[in-house]
Formats: C-alpha cells, sequence, structure tokens
C-alpha cells in the first residue's frame, strides 16, 4: 500500500502513430454556450449533447447513473482552458436522449458521440467515463475501430466484461476507500499497456470526487494525460500529486 496523503501514478506508454484527416484549428474557449446537438445512434436512437469547440483533441463526456450531461462543470471549465474541444452527452433514457433497438447499448451513445466528432473533423478523440459511464466508455473503446478513441479516462468504472480487450491510452481512476476499490484495481491489472492508475484518497466515488478536496488533483492528473501525446510520456508520468 502507498503511503498515506500520496497519488501514486503507474503507467508504462508507448508511441501509436494515427493517419487523421485535417482537424479544425485550435481555439481559445467561447465566453458563449455550448452548441446543442442530436447525434443519431447506430440502433435507431437518438441522444442529447452540449459541444464546447476548441483544438483538434475532442473529448466525450460520459456520465455517471446519477448524473447527466449537465455534472461535468468542475471538470469542463479545465479541459476548454487546455484547448481541447469537449462534447458532453445524455445518455438514451437522461432528458430527450431516446434509445434505439438495443435499450441498454449506453456503448453505442459514447460511440456515436465519438464517429459524430470525427465526421465534424477532429482529429483526435478521448473519452471520459464515470461509473456507468465508465462501463459503458470502456465498451464503446472494445467496440470501436482502429485508432477512433485515442486515449480513455475511467473514473471508477462499473464492472468492465473483458479489460484485456481495452486498447488505446488507458487512465483509471479510483479513491483507495470506494466500495470498487478492489474491483477496479483488478480491472486495471488486466488491461492492456499503456495504462496509468490514480489512486485518490477517501471513499468518493467517481463524479462525487468533483465535491471533494481531491479535485485538484484529478483535473491536473486528468487534463496532464489527456494533453501528452505519447511520444512526450513514454517512459515519464503525470506525477503523483505530491
Amino acid at each position: 500500500m502507498h503511503a498515506a496523503g500520496r497519488i501514486p501514478l503507474l503507467f508504462v506508454l508507448c508511441t501509436i502513430a494515427v493517419v487523421r484527416p485535417a482537424a479544425p484549428a485550435a481555439a481559445a474557449p467561447a465566453a458563449t454556450g455550448p452548441q446543442s446537438l442530436r447525434i443519431a445512434t447506430d440502433d435507431g436512437g437518438s441522444i442529447e449533447a452540449d459541444l464546447y469547440p476548441g483544438g483538434p483533441h475532442a473529448v466525450v463526456l460520459a456520465h455517471g447513473a446519477v448524473f447527466d450531461k449537465g455534472s461535468w462543470g468542475p471538470l469542463l471549465g479545465p479541459l476548454r482552458a487546455a484547448g481541447l474541444t469537449v462534447l458532453a452527452i445524455n445518455f438514451r433514457g437522461y432528458g430527450a436522449s431516446r434509445a434505439g433497438s438495443d435499450p441498454r447499448g449506453l456503448w453505442r451513445d459514447v460511440l456515436a458521440a465519438v464517429r459524430d466528432l470525427h465526421d465534424r473533423g477532429y482529429a483526435t478523440v478521448s473519452v471520459i467515463g464515470g461509473s456507468m459511464g465508465g462501463g459503458a466508455a470502456a465498451r464503446a473503446v472494445v467496440e470501436s475501430g482502429p485508432g477512433e478513441i485515442e486515449s480513455t479516462v475511467l473514473l471508477s468504472p462499473v464492472p468492465i466484461a473483458r479489460p484485456e480487450r481495452l486498447k488505446g491510452r488507458l487512465l483509471f481512476v479510483v479513491s483507495r476507500e470506494e466500495g470498487l476499490y478492489g474491483r477496479v484495481l483488478e480491472q486495471y491489472r488486466r488491461a492492456p499497456e499503456p495504462r496509468q492508475l490514480l489512486e485518490l484518497p477517501g471513499d468518493a466515488h467517481a463524479q462525487h470526487v468533483f465535491r471533494t478536496p481531491q479535485l485538484g488533483p484529478l483535473v491536473k492528473a486528468v487534463v496532464a494525460f489527456l494533453k501528452a501525446a505519447p511520444r512526450e510520456t513514454a517512459g515519464g508520468g503525470v506525477g503523483d500529486g505530491g
């Protein structure tokens, strides 16, 4: 067990070269509100989403069961300040989002959002999922095509059926005293490289960390992870949070 008060981060990263079409130029976060989107899913459903345009690296935000697309405020600002484009979705059954033929196909909502961003010209797309959204994000990664999802942040994800099938750069985040700690650790160990682990003090689960003093270390680690290109992070780390 790591020393109390420290936030260990373990990872090994390799260089991944992905050829992408030309992407939008980087832009400063807009002062206006988001662009409201309606995105079709591959099973005939549709989801609502808020798009905050920024640079060519876009991030899909997949919320937990007791949250919605408006729950990401504490993380949204720092992501936009870092020059990232952000797309926050409402899962099927939330707000005006509707399921198609697969009522439980939350992963289809994540993948639809990822593909919509690529269709809009964004060169790199990553995903952040919390709890239920973490499980959906993980399944989307498994079902995605080569290079569709560059990086994935899993905030205390619900159990992942086959973590060995995950791909791309992975960051697992878990609080040491929460109920899912052992399960998340086991899934992290089974996941393939390149992967990282961030352990936080306390018992806050997934997006509930936003209401704790661990928000700062979490934001710092997530932004650094998403902003680091593989060639820049091989052999290094986001840091242990002090």
